[in-house]
């Protein structure tokens, strides 16, 4: 069984108030489904455009904006809700900062299903940037979603740099691995498709990476973005040689869409050319 799937390069844009932002939403939601798109996945953070409605003295404090951005959290999940049951497909909607206790924040990443459900995976690595200027915490827990495709996994952003998250994930039965990611340099870019590449590898799965793209002077949270999302499969027989099924123009603001086929990381890591998946636990052999 196929399934395509989008990828969003995503661009914030100076929202004049909500009703702006949930067209804006749901014109990429209709564009991706129109291309026949099942699966959805936005970038970490671009859920801060969301700043903008509470004017200046909100928007240019990092601490300010965390707490204003509560006030439109329900709305957010419900928004997604919505159009994950009106055009019928699963929609990661990139990241959203959840206050869960007083001045405690988490990066959540939300999975929305078609019948209406709805759950989540909390960020895990904090970068520098969250740990020592935003204050946000990161989760304890890693989680894998039940789906009609098969069970999928959620890394975010610098999650991806850590072989051992995605490997419990995998090892629990996903073979799609979503990569929701926002970085200001083209290094850090690199740093998470480098990432997202040897998961894939390691693995025999597919890791989707997403990213948030252009400026924003406004916004003291993500002011500059660059990157390019693509479509991560084994190197193996049945998949691109280089392991790369679609990636965007870097800094375009474009949905990234392929054909992924989760029975076939099945096949590959029975009857591949190598057995990356079989073989990880060879590497605790050694002395």
């Amino acid at each position: 069984m196929s399934v395509k799937i989008a990828a969003a390069q995503y661009d914030i844009s100076f929202l004049e108030n909500w009703q702006a932002y949930q067209l804006k939403i749901e014109r990429w939601v209709a564009d991706a489904t129109a291309k026949d798109a099942k699966i959805l996945v936005f970038p970490e953070y671009f859920s801060m455009e969301l700043a903008s409605l509470f004017g200046r003295e909100i928007y240019s404090s990092l601490s300010r904006q965390l707490t204003a951005m509560q006030s439109l959290h329900d709305d957010f999940t419900g928004l997604f809700k919505k159009l994950a049951r009106k055009y019928q497909c699963i929609i990661q909607s990139g990241t959203f900062p959840v206050c869960i206790e007083p001045g405690i924040y988490r990066n959540r990443g939300y999975l929305f299903m078609p019948d209406g459900r709805f759950d989540y995976q909390d960020k895990v690595m904090m970068t520098r940037f969250e740990n020592e200027k935003w204050l946000i915490k990161g989760g304890h827990e890693l989680r894998c979603f039940d789906t009609e495709y098969g069970k999928i996994a959620i890394n975010i952003c610098y999650d991806s740099e850590f072989p051992l998250l995605a490997r419990k994930q995998v090892e629990a039965g996903c073979v799609l691995i979503l990569v929701p990611s926002c970085t200001d340099t083209v290094a850090g870019y690199h740093r998470v498709k480098i990432g997202c590449q040897a998961r894939a590898l390691e693995n025999q799965c597919y890791v989707v990476q997403a990213s948030l793209v252009g400026e924003a002077a406004w916004s003291e949270a993500v002011d500059v973005n660059v990157g390019a999302a693509a479509i991560y499969t084994p190197v193996d027989r049945g998949f691109p040689d280089n392991g790369v099924l679609s990636s965007g123009a870097f800094n375009a603001v474009q949905w990234v869409i392929g054909d992924i086929s989760p029975n076939d990381c099945e096949t590959v890591r029975e009857h591949g050319q190598v057995f990356n998946y079989r073989d990880w636990p060879l590497q605790n052999t050694l002395g």
